[in-house]
């Protein structure tokens, strides 16, 4: 009989930093010994836990995360609170490149009030995003960036937020293979320096913002300046944030 100490072996012997917790997760999301048999082997092969479970915890909330899609990163969870901080009832709030929508989850859990689009272009994310937000106002739409919005929200966005993909494209086959071989590249490649997708959703940025309407960003700490640099060229006052506890950095801008 397999016990949790042997499948926890497997995982820490395949590199899973938290084998334990990680086995006891298996086992209770396992409907039976083949199935366990199954998703360990599925895991030591280098699929993300998330995707396995069918799960991710973000900001004490369940995600759904389906096989193939990007799983959202404790990290974000800096970006999730500072959006939080900014959102009261009735704001409009648009998160771009929504994945599966856990930013806007949150906000939605914190304000149910919220006049809240999630746009996203992979239609993976968006069957997950559409879950995660069943019963909420929020309203999930499929396209690039901007595109979806109704024209009506354009210069009312009180919040913008965005964790777009911010990897440069040099990088990527150095990702951890659970990232590399199981989450969708387009969630992944930033362009050559990272920041291809930040730089579009800068550029139009202050025609959809209201005039005291706030952009924010995820983006790595080394590329922060530089995301910055953008937001100021597009005529938005900045500041970063960051959280060492998460290893997380966030560039805000506000029209200046």
């Amino acid at each position: 009989m397999t016990t949790a100490g042997d499948i926890a072996g497997r995982l820490r012997a395949a590199g899973c930093v938290f084998a334990e917790d990680e086995a006891r997760l298996l086992i209770a999301a396992a409907g039976s010994p083949d199935e366990l048999d199954r998703l360990v082997a599925e895991r030591v092969a280098g699929r993300p836990l998330e995707q396995l479970l069918g799960w991710a915890e973000f900001r004490g909330l369940r995600v759904v995360v389906e096989p193939g899609v990007f799983v959202p990163r404790r990290r974000t969870e800096l970006l999730a609170r500072l959006a939080g901080e900014l959102v009261g009832p009735g704001s409009v709030v648009v998160e771009l490149c929504c994945g599966t929508a856990a930013i806007s989850m949150a906000l939605a859990a914190a304000v149910p009030s919220l006049q809240l689009y999630a746009l996203e272009l992979d239609p993976a994310a968006v069957r997950c995003a559409r879950r995660n937000l069943a019963g909420t106002n929020a309203q999930v739409l499929q396209g690039d960036l901007y595109q979806p919005l109704p024209p009506a929200v354009r210069g009312r966005v009180d919040v913008l937020v965005a964790n777009a993909p911010y990897v440069p494209t040099e990088a990527i086959p150095m990702m951890p293979p659970e990232a590399r071989d199981h989450e969708p590249r387009l969630a992944l490649d930033g362009g050559p320096d990272g920041l291809d997708v930040q730089r579009r959703i800068i550029a139009e940025a202050p025609e959809w913002l209201a005039a005291q309407g706030t952009l924010l960003i995820e983006t790595g700490r080394a590329q922060a300046p530089v995301t910055a640099a953008a937001m100021e060229s597009a005529g938005l006052a900045t500041r970063i944030a960051t959280d060492d506890d998460l290893d997380a950095t966030v560039v805000t801008g506000r029209p200046a």
